[in-house]
Order: C-alpha cells, then sequence, then structure tokens
C-alpha cells in the first residue's frame, strides 16, 4: 500500500486542472454516463451532488477501458468524488467499482485496481472514520486475489490508525478477522509460499486480537464462540504453534467450556496435558475427532511432541532415560532419536543423546504452562542444582586446602634442602681448613 506510511496528513495524490463542471463533462463522456451528461448539458447549473452520483453510479465502466487509460481515468474519477461536499456517501460505490477485475488487462489490472483503492486512502484525512470503510475495501480487494504481500508491511501500523478512526469494538474486530482472512486465503492459493507459517502466525495472531475485542456478555456471543472455536482449530492443527496460554487466557475462549465442553477439554490436554490424556480422550469420545473433520495423525503427532517437552521440563536432572522417553512416547527405543531430532526441530527442547549412557541430555525446554506444579519442579530443579554446586564447592574446597598443604609441604623440603646444603658447605669448609692447617705443621 505505497503512501500509507503514517498517520499525518498525506499529500493530495492526484493533479488535476480545469473546473468541476469541465471535468464532471468529461467524465460523462468517457464512462458514457448519459444522466450525467443530461444533467451537465442544461442551461442552469447543475446539482454537483446529483452530477457526482451518477458518475459514481457510471464507474464500473472503468473496468472495461484500455489498460493504459485506467490510471489515468480512475485518478479522475477519484478526484471527482472527492470534491462531494459528503464523500463518505460516494465511496462506498466507487471502490467496489473500482475493485472490478480490469477485463483488458489481465496480468497487471490487479496491481492497476489496488493502487486505485490505495490513492482513495490515501486522500482522506489520517483520523477520518471513512478511511476504515476503504480499508475494509481494500482488505476484500486483496483476499480475493491473494495479494498478502501488498499489506504485510503495514499490518504494525493498524491498531494506531484504528484507534484514530475512532471505530467501535464490532468495526474494529471485522477488520481484523478481514486481515486474518487475507493472509489465509494467500496461504492457501499459493502452497508453496515460503512464508506460510508467517502467513497462518499473521492470522492467528489477528483473530486473537479480534477476539480480545469483545467483553461483557459478547464474550459469550454466537459471534464470540464461532471465532474461539476457529482460533482453537487453528491453533492445534497448527505444524508450529505448541503453546496455547495466550489463547486460554481470551474470556470468550474460557466460555467454550459452557458452549463447546469437548472442544475445551481438548484444548486443555493439548495445553498442560499428556499423550496418555490424549489417547483416554479418543477412547472417551470415539470417532469425535473424525466427526469433527479434524487430522487425527496430525494431533497424535503433536501430542507426542508436547509430551516430550513436558517430560523434559519435569526433569530436575536434566537427564531423561531412554525408557521413560519410550513409555511417555509410546514408541520403540530405535525411534527416539527421529523424535529428539523433531522436538528440537520444533523449538520445544534443546538437548542430544547420549547412546552409552542411553540418556536423553536436556540443555534448554520450553514450559507449556507454569503454574503451581511448574513453580515446585522449577524449587525441585533448584534445590538439586544447590545440592549439587554444594557438593562441587565442597570438592573444591578440599581440592584447594589439599593444594596449599601440598604448597606448604613443597615450601618446607626445600627449605630443609637448603638448610642441609648451607650446613654441608659450613663442614666441608671447616674440614679443608684443618687439612690445610695440618699440611702447613707437616712442612
Amino acid at each position: 500500500m505505497p503512501g500509507v506510511t503514517s498517520t499525518e496528513p498525506q499529500p493530495q495524490l492526484l493533479f488535476v486542472d480545469g473546473s468541476f463542471e469541465d471535468l464532471a463533462r468529461e467524465m460523462a463522456e468517457y464512462l458514457k454516463a448519459e444522466e450525467a451528461k443530461q444533467l451537465l448539458s442544461g442551461d442552469k447549473e447543475a446539482d454537483k451532488e446529483e452530477v457526482l452520483s451518477k458518475l459514481v453510479a457510471a464507474s464500473s465502466a472503468l473496468s472495461t477501458v484500455p489498460e493504459k487509460e485506467f490510471t489515468a481515468a480512475s485518478n479522475l474519477m477519484i478526484h471527482l468524488a472527492m470534491q462531494s461536499s459528503d464523500p463518505k456517501k460516494l465511496l462506498p460505490t466507487l471502490c467496489a467499482n473500482l475493485s472490478k477485475p480490469l477485463i483488458g488487462s489481465p496480468v497487471h489490472g490487479a496491481g492497476l485496481a489496488l493502487n486505485a483503492l490505495v490513492t482513495v486512502f490515501n486522500l482522506l484525512e489520517p483520523n477520518d472514520p471513512v478511511r476504515a470503510r476503504v480499508f475494509q475495501q481494500i482488505l476484500k480487494f486483496l483476499k480475493a486475489h491473494g495479494m498478502f504481500d501488498g499489506l504485510r508491511g503495514y499490518l504494525d501500523k493498524l491498531p494506531e490508525w484504528i484507534e484514530s478512526w475512532g471505530t467501535d469494538a464490532a468495526m474494529e474486530r471485522k477488520i481484523y478477522e478481514d486481515v486474518a482472512e487475507v493472509a489465509l486465503e494467500s496461504g492457501e492459493e499459493k502452497s508453496w509460499y515460503a512464508d506460510d507459517e508467517f502467513l497462518f502466525s499473521t492470522a492467528y495472531e489477528f483473530i486473537l486480537k479480534a477476539l480480545r475485542t469483545f467483553d461483557g456478555e459478547e464474550t459469550t456471543s454466537e459471534d464470540a464462540q464461532r471465532l474461539s472455536l476457529r482460533a482453537l482449530k487453528m491453533a492445534i492443527a497448527s505444524n508450529s504453534h505448541y503453546l496455547f496460554q495466550d489463547l486460554r487466557a481470551i474470556p470468550s475462549v474460557q466460555a467454550l467450556s459452557d458452549s463447546h465442553p469437548v472442544y475445551s477439554q481438548l484444548l486443555d490436554i493439548f495445553a498442560e496435558q499428556d499423550l496418555e490424556d490424549y489417547n483416554d480422550f479418543n477412547d472417551e469420545h470415539k470417532g469425535w475427532i473424525e466427526e469433527q473433520k479434524l487430522d487425527g495423525e496430525k494431533l497424535h503427532r503433536k501430542m507426542r511432541l508436547l509430551t516430550f517437552a513436558s517430560l523434559a521440563a519435569a526433569t530436575p536432572s536434566r537427564e531423561v532415560e531412554y525408557a521413560k522417553i519410550t513409555k511417555a512416547l509410546q514408541i520403540p527405543q530405535e525411534e527416539i532419536e527421529i523424535w529428539a531430532i523433531d522436538v528440537i526441530r520444533a523449538g520445544l527442547v534443546e538437548g542430544k543423546l547420549s547412546q552409552q549412557r542411553q540418556m536423553f541430555l536436556v540443555h534448554k525446554v520450553t514450559y507449556r504452562v507454569f503454574g503451581q506444579k511448574q513453580y515446585q519442579e522449577l524449587a525441585t530443579r533448584v534445590d538439586h542444582w544447590r545440592s549439587t554446586l554444594q557438593n562441587v564447592l565442597g570438592v573444591l574446597q578440599q581440592e584447594q586446602a589439599n593444594a596449599k598443604a601440598a604448597k606448604l609441604r613443597e615450601a618446607q623440603e626445600i627449605e630443609r634442602k637448603l638448610a642441609n646444603a648451607s650446613a654441608g658447605g659450613h663442614e666441608g669448609g671447616r674440614r679443608r681448613q684443618q687439612q690445610r692447617e695440618r699440611t702447613d705443621n707437616d712442612d
């Protein structure tokens, strides 16, 4: 969306010269808008608002103009519509007409139409509430054409824009949900898309933003429950989403325990329980996963990864025996390496396998939840670390004392040897002196 870069007043992007009557007459001729032409051909001055209404109604013909003429023609039509005393009455129809596929430009038509819509958006004052309606039209267009790239650079500005437009909660929610739809639609149309996980995370993020606009009794409304259920399904089905506390904290999602208790139970399992609990769930609700058109194989695999993460997080020693892994994940021992690679790749755990010790050595782990149980586990781990450090400190202190004693003994030994050497030197000198005296006496 070129030009939409701040909430400061935007410069006028259209440079059109001429009186309203002349430009309107030119536009009416170009669009073959007979009713507008008749209004402008009379002797008396035509009613501007009526003329604009007729021109905007005829602007659907812009989709049939040659590609090289579209930008100039659409700019003139936009300029005229903005001359209205109340443009918001005309812009919805004009934007809808500008969004129609350009028949003569199958390759560049979508881009040209998007530029026209963005021009309308940029010509409005930053705090004009009409901007919200135009933005919705842009989102609708981007969704229809799978053009998420035209939006991604401006998502961070959206909350600021929405606040400046003064939209109500319902409009804010609709915009957020529309953004999610654009991302999801682009992901479905471009299965090869390199950023498909980015598209999912963006869609999920804006679904959560939409859910947070529900307040009070609205959280149990049909719309709130529909959107909450959608977010839940997205979260558990994702190949990259493993933490669910942000979702569970939303009041409308909590209300699913009454409206959709089985889904709520499933969310609890994925949030903090293990594979055994998931298997019990399937036994209790036989065929339910298939009835809901959920991918049972994918969910089962995800629960194994989450179980591996919980097992690693609950181990104070940071060493997980192979036997515990095979039992918790319900896999043969020869598959441990595969699952260890997968859980590391998922970003849930960092560590390595020790084939010699038959252990998985945990370096770092992501906590799925952090409540009373996790605080207790952390306290246990801290106590274990404290005990280990005290043992290490004791060993170091003993080694330090041993080294000090050895050094003292070495110094004492050197001192003794020096003393002996000195004493030996004096005795040798005395003997040599006595020998010389005897020799002198003999002479």
